[in-house]
């Protein structure tokens, strides 16, 4: 049997990069450092983290200085372009309930930026000896771990845009995607979103910046109640289809909206502000608690809140991930998990 853990069970650690200068953090690397800081803390207090840098005895002296307990992380230096984990790093299935590690190609989210060494991290904390005696297969399928969101019995909720984008596996029809996905995840089935997309969004539309599985039988979506603004209609569009989804038992789902937050600009290199995508379910579950992106908006605490009610057996932070949305993407992006059973040293 084989199947893809929901990120709510067990955990033995989650995983992250450091940001660096030679990343796109380069000018605000102060300010994201903070933000990795804080992350980092919560995250170690409570469960084992691994980081991945360029300079361990950089890292760890940073950490110390935060209070972190150092003896929950593990340091593993390896060359990266970027710091998003969360699509690059190893996706874990669980095989008769023993994890093995999945190391699929990481293009770039379909050749946009330079990936190479991110697509190399996994083999080399796998050379390293990081995962011990789990099992790695490397996977000849380009796949991000933003783009997929399962409840650990058999459904994948998934984008149709970032799934079946032509720059990330071309030669493969949507049958055979779907075909694909269920022999290597043993997925039962897919439900497939058509809408729903945040502006300056890299992505492709990556489900974990949309709708999210609290239970088996619940989902926290992004919704818009603004008429006049631009996620409006395709984000109604998504709610439609939310809707139309039933759970395994064959009920509607329980669906919990949470508030779009208002409007986050950047700065494009013509000088032109642009809005960044900015959004509350790009939350990380961990063993105790939800890790959740807020943005020094006035919605923040009603997601805080809303989040809280959806998991009323952790404790619910609230970080600022301002810092991360400058470069398109949040809490959830830049972190990966690693079920139960999988031995980080």
């Amino acid at each position: 049997m084989r199947r893809l853990p929901a990120e709510w069970e067990a955990q033995s650690a989650i995983q992250i990069t450091w940001p660096h200068p030679e990343t796109d953090w380069a000018h605000d690397l102060h300010e994201v450092t903070n933000c990795y800081l804080e992350i980092a803390r919560h995250i170690s207090d409570w469960q084992r983290l691994l980081i991945a840098c360029h300079d361990a005895e950089l890292v760890r002296g940073l950490l110390e200085k935060k209070g972190c307990d150092l003896d929950n992380i593990v340091f593993c230096e390896v060359k990266s372009n970027d710091t998003w984990v969360r699509d690059y790093g190893a996706l874990t299935i669980l095989e008769n309930e023993k994890p093995v590690l999945l190391d699929f190609i990481f293009n770039g989210w379909g050749q946009k930026y330079e990936a190479e060494l991110d697509n190399l991290i996994t083999q080399q904390l796998d050379e390293q000896g990081i995962f011990g005696k789990t099992p790695m297969r490397t996977v000849n399928f380009v796949l991000e771990g933003g783009a997929i969101e399962t409840d650990g019995q058999g459904t994948l909720l998934a984008t149709e845009k970032s799934m079946l984008s032509s720059n990330r596996n071309p030669m493969y029809t949507k049958k055979q995607i779907e075909d694909f996905l269920k022999q290597q995840f043993g997925f039962k089935r897919i439900l497939w979103l058509s809408h729903g997309e945040l502006l300056g969004d890299d992505t492709d539309a990556h489900i974990d910046t949309l709708a999210r599985f609290a239970d088996v039988d619940t989902i926290l979506y992004v919704k818009c109640n603004d008429e006049d603004d631009e996620h409006y209609e395709p984000l109604k569009k998504m709610e439609e289809e939310l809707q139309s989804f039933k759970t395994l038992a064959g009920k509607p789902y329980r669906l919990i909206p949470l508030p779009l937050p208002s409007p986050i600009y950047g700065t494009a290199p013509d000088g032109m502000p642009y809005r960044l995508p900015a959004t509350y379910a790009n939350f990380l579950i961990t063993n105790n608690q939800v890790l959740v992106p807020i943005y020094n908006v006035k919605q923040d605490a009603e997601a805080l809140k809303i989040i809280a009610q959806a998991f009323p057996d952790r404790k619910v932070i609230g970080i600022n991930c301002l810092p991360l949305i400058k470069q398109h993407g949040s809490l959830h992006c830049i972190t990966m998990q690693y079920p139960k059973g999988v031995t980080i040293r």
